[in-house]
């Protein structure tokens, strides 16, 4: 791996014709046979091993790992992608790759509903007995990676550096977490830095891991409809949570939907498709009852709730259709709030959660 010129299908390539270590004993006129440029068969002939003890010796720390594609322990899943990695880094629980997994992905720059929604399906999912996997970036995956430890529940980051480093610095604490209960996985070596052109890349390992994707905010232009469209190509279940028309950041989930991802408002709609991987049967999240949402609501507040929109509603707009006095809709908005039924947006708005 630490030679120049090697990538994923030349790597698995030449373990088709032999082992790595029968390779570097192989003639100069074998490796050209094998098609490798001249770059990668002077590394063969003169390899660079002090780089590849530093990889050894993080190898020897605690919870550190690294699964070759032809280990017994290399996910089954990850083989059936077109590009699968030939060799995977890990820190943490490895025997989760082997487990059920939901990936949630989305905006960067969410919305705050948009956070709360991927926290809270995190959550559920987790609850039922799904790993939640994601990509440690900003936004709608650390708040899925979250949602997931917020319930003692499982999760899985897929990076885009090596697992000596954190991207974004910001979430190193996060990273700390999901080592101590999850597993942190990635392609590079360590000492890799982020790149660009990693993210790409990590993210077919994503959508490969997992039985399903979901979506939860994305504009028309993201990584994550790539994300999502990789795991179409590669057989996966797609979800995603529909959004206003108005919506910038709902614009790429409808157009999934449009294309044929499965419209998804509560975590039964993704266990009618994939319920089967559990024995037990599975009872759905209350908060997303009605009648649940109901019994703990007088009729003034609930009244006011049906007015309060999926997306930004001012108070004025509220006066306006419930013809309550403006001093009652800012005390029932507080019980609503208090009790996580919506939640206060930019300029005075506020914007239905459940």
């Amino acid at each position: 791996m630490r030679t120049p010129g090697i990538g994923n299908r030349t790597f698995l390539k030449c373990l088709d014709y032999c082992s790595p270590e029968q390779l570097f004993s192989e003639s100069r006129a074998t490796l050209v046979k094998l098609g490798l440029p001249e770059k990668s068969i002077s590394a063969i002939k003169k390899p660079d091993w002090e780089t590849v003890e530093q990889d050894l010796l993080w190898l020897e720390q605690t919870n550190n790992h690294i699964l070759l594609y032809t280990d017994a322990d290399y996910p089954e899943k990850l083989k059936e992608i077109p590009d699968p990695p030939a060799i995977l880094f890990a820190r943490g629980d490895i025997d989760l790759i082997h487990f059920p997994q939901i990936a949630i992905v989305g905006s960067r720059n969410p919305s705050t509903s948009g956070i709360q929604i991927a926290t809270d399906f995190a959550s559920s999912l987790s609850n039922i007995g799904f790993t939640i996997t994601s990509g440690l970036a900003l936004g709608i995956d650390a708040a899925s990676h979250r949602g997931a430890l917020a319930v003692q529940g499982k999760t899985i980051a897929v990076t885009g550096t090596g697992l000596d480093r954190v991207y974004p610095a910001t979430h190193k604490e996060l990273a700390t977490e999901i080592v101590d209960h999850g597993v942190l996985i990635s392609e590079f070596p360590p000492g890799t830095p982020a790149k660009a052109n990693h993210f790409p890349r990590r993210n077919r390992i994503i959508s490969g891991l997992c039985v399903g994707l979901l979506v939860v905010e994305a504009a028309r232009k993201s990584g994550s409809l790539i994300t999502a469209r990789m795991a179409l190509e590669q057989n996966r279940e797609v979800f995603a949570i529909p959004g206003s028309i108005n919506n910038p950041l709902a614009r790429g989930c409808n157009a999934l939907i449009r294309e044929g991802a499965k419209l998804v408002e509560t975590t039964q709609d993704i266990l009618e498709e994939l319920g089967y991987l559990f024995q037990q049967p599975v009872v759905q999240n209350n908060n997303n009852n009605m009648t649940n949402i109901k019994s703990r609501l007088d009729a003034e507040q609930q009244t006011l709730l049906n007015y309060v929109m999926y997306s930004p509603t001012s108070i004025d707009q509220l006066v306006n259709e419930t013809g309550f006095l403006v001093e009652n809709i800012a005390a029932h908005l507080l019980i609503l709030e208090i009790q996580g039924y919506i939640i206060a947006t930019n300029g005075g708005t506020y914007t239905r959660i459940k």
